[in-house]
C-alpha cells in the first residue's frame, strides 16, 4: 500500500476513535469540551498514531489493541500544541490552518483544554479492560502489564526529561548561540521523545518480546524524530503559511536556534538525510516486513507541511 494511502486510512481511523473517546460537546462543561474537540479533531497528519499502527502491524498486533495507544499519543500531542501556542510560550495565532485554541476560545479555556486532553490520554491507557466511552465500547484486550508499560513510556516522553523539558530548553535557547549536540539533545526531548514512545507503544501492543528488535526500533525512532524536526526547521524557511498551516518564518522571527541557523540549509538537509539513512539501516536489521516504517523515513525528507 502506498504511504499516502496508509496515512489517509490511519487519519480516518484515528479521527473515528478520537470522536468516540472525547467528551461530547453537549456535556458540561460545554465550552471546555468544545475546545478539547476543536483542538484534537482539527486536520492533523496523525504521524504519531500512524507510527503506532505501522509498528504494531509489523509485529502482528491486533489493530483494535493499537487504537487506544494511538489516540493516547495523539491526545498528548494535541495538548502540547495548545500549550506551545499560548502567549506565554510561542504566542502563535494559527495552527493547522485554523485559529489556535486560545484565539478560538480564550487563554484560560486553552490551558484547561490542554490539561484535560493530557489526563484523558492517561485515563484511556489505564482503563480496565472492556470499559467503553461515548456509549460504544472500544476493544482493548491487553494485559495490565502491557498497559502499565505503555503508560510508563507515554508519561516519560511527556515529562521534564521528554517533551516538557525540551520545550523548557527551547524557550531558554531563544537569542542564544549553541552547538549541534545541545540542539539535537533538546529536540530528542521536545520532538523525538513522543515519536520514540509511539514506536515503542506499537511494540508493547504486540506479543513480541524480542529485545534486539526493540533496540533497532529505538534507534530507528530516535533518528526519525531528529530528522522530522530538521525538516520542520527547513520548512519554516522554504515553505509558506498556507502550506504549513502555521506562520511561516516564525522561528527566524523569534530568533530561535534551528538546524539551518546552525548548519546552513545544505548542512541541515545533509544531516536529515544521514539520520534517515541510519533509521533505514536499523530497520534492515529487523527480519520482518518493515515497509511501512521505511516509507515513513523516506516521507520525512519529502514532506511539505
Amino acid at each position: 500500500m502506498p504511504h499516502r494511502d496508509f496515512l489517509s486510512n490511519i487519519q480516518a481511523r484515528t479521527n473515528t476513535v478520537l470522536d468516540k473517546v472525547l467528551p461530547a460537546v453537549d456535556l458540561a462543561p460545554q465550552r471546555l469540551h468544545q475546545a478539547m474537540r476543536y483542538s484534537a479533531l482539527n486536520p492533523g497528519k496523525r504521524i504519531r498514531p500512524a507510527l503506532v499502527y505501522a509498528t504494531g502491524e509489523m509485529l502482528a498486533a491486533e489493530p483494535e489493541n493499537l487504537d487506544i495507544a494511538a489516540v493516547s499519543v495523539e491526545l498528548i500531542h494535541a495538548y502540547s500544541l495548545i500549550h506551545d501556542d499560548l502567549p506565554c510560550m510561542d504566542d502563535d495565532d494559527l495552527r493547522r490552518g485554523i485559529p489556535t485554541c486560545h484565539i478560538k476560545f480564550d487563554e484560560a479555556t486553552a490551558v484547561l483544554a490542554g490539561d484535560a486532553l493530557q489526563t484523558l490520554a492517561f485515563e484511556l491507557l489505564s482503563q480496565p479492560t472492556g470499559l467503553g466511552y461515548a456509549k460504544q465500547a472500544l476493544k482493548f484486550n491487553l494485559s495490565d502489564h502491557q498497559k502499565l508499560l505503555m503508560l510508563h513510556e507515554l508519561t516519560k516522553a511527556s515529562g521534564s526529561l521528554g517533551m516538557g523539558g525540551g520545550q523548557a530548553i527551547d524557550l531558554e535557547m531563544t537569542d542564544v548561540k549553541s552547538d549541534l549536540a545541545t540542539l539535537e539533545s533538546m529536540h530528542q526531548m521536545k520532538t523525538g521523545a513522543l515519536i520514540n514512545a509511539s514506536v515503542k507503544m506499537g511494540f508493547i501492543a504486540s506479543d513480541c518480546q524480542d529485545q534486539v528488535i526493540l533496540t533497532h526500533l529505538d534507534t530507528y525512532s530516535n533518528c526519525l524524530g531528529l530528522a522530522f524536526q530538521i525538516r520542520d526547521d527547513i520548512l519554516d524557511i522554504e515553505s509558506d503559511t498556507e502550506t504549513l498551516g502555521k506562520p511561516q518564518g516564525s522561528d527566524l522571527e523569534k530568533n530561535k536556534l534551528t538546524f539551518p541557523s546552525l548548519l546552513g540549509m545544505d548542512g541541515a538537509k545533509q544531516r536529515a538525510a544521514e539520520l534517515v539513512e541510519r533509521a533505514l539501516e536499523a530497520l534492515d536489521r529487523i527480519p520482518l516486513n518493515s515497509e511501512k516504517l521505511s516509507n515513513f523515513a523516506n516521507f520525512i525528507l519529502t514532506r511539505n507541511s
